[in-house]
């Protein structure tokens, strides 16, 4: 079994049925999926540059990307319904929390001047997001071999629709929020 899921199910599910009051411990907030996203807009009409985000994409989560086509055209950014504009991956089960893991343990320690994640960054749904500047703060990236440096967005969707409780669940999986105002 995964490290981070045993977290979970042996601390973190008895501390959300204490804290939250629930009677029953499956009415307590899990994780859902996690999505990755890497945009790819400035080389929208180069093969090259998708092919080579979908390897990094594909090294960094284990998972082939799917290609994200704009929905309409756009003129002022020369954009045309259907054009790729980015790479996808959605995570679940398993390799959901080997992403999570690595992500809370080797990727985040590695950003520069890291102060902890913002508690900020819920949406109405419960759900985080966290953006990043550069791909190459997962190790299996090799800078060498990168063709340009590009940032990516992680979102992790809960069950619950409460931004606290989703905090709580966070807070307990080991996701280094920053220090709140009062305790600086």
């Amino acid at each position: 079994m995964n490290r981070l899921k045993e977290k979970y199910q042996k601390k973190a599910v008895p501390q959300l049925v204490k804290k939250l009051k629930h009677k029953n411990p499956l009415a307590v907030p899990k994780l859902q999926k996690i999505v990755v996203n890497i945009g790819v807009t400035e080389d929208q009409h180069q093969d090259k540059a998708l092919k080579s985000v979908a390897q990094q994409l594909k090294i960094i989560t284990g998972q082939l990307p799917k290609i994200t086509r704009a929905k309409k055209s756009i003129a002022s950014f020369k954009l045309r319904a259907g054009d790729p504009i980015g790479l996808m991956v959605t995570l679940r089960g398993k390799r959901m929390y080997q992403f999570l893991d690595k992500l809370i343990t080797i990727a985040l320690p590695r950003v520069k001047d890291f102060q902890g994640v913002s508690r900020t960054s819920f949406d109405q749904s419960g759900n985080y997001s966290l953006g990043f500047e550069e791909q190459i703060i997962f190790p299996e990236i090799d800078y060498d071999k990168i063709d340009k440096v590009r940032g990516l967005q992680v979102t992790v969707v809960t069950t619950t629709n409460n931004k606290d409780e989703a905090l709580l669940l966070l807070e307990l999986l080991g996701l280094p929020f920053e220090k709140e105002e009062a305790e600086k």
